[in-house]
């Protein structure tokens, strides 16, 4: 279902630079961040958007299953309010 998707870790300081026109969230103050809010992340399908290109300090692009596995960590999700 998301085979074609790719995923982008990034500083949040950078969230600036995302034209959320090319990528599949909506805005700065939707996307999810880090459980210390210093990373976050953009998904997209197809091409590499353009405003990705000038980011530093990127992790991935990371496919679905990959991103979905980094998410589930304590870096991502409070294990305490894990079900």
């Amino acid at each position: 279902m998301y085979d074609n998707r790719k995923y982008l870790i990034f500083p949040v300081s950078q969230l600036s630079q995302i034209d959320f026109d090319q990528v599949l969230e909506t805005s700065a103050d939707t996307v999810r961040k880090s459980m210390d809010e210093t990373k976050t992340f953009v998904k997209w399908e197809g091409a590499d958007p353009a405003c990705i290109a000038g980011l530093t300090s990127t992790e991935g692009p990371y496919t679905h299953s990959e991103i979905l596995a980094i998410l589930a960590g304590t870096d991502w999700t409070d294990p305490d309010q894990q079900v």
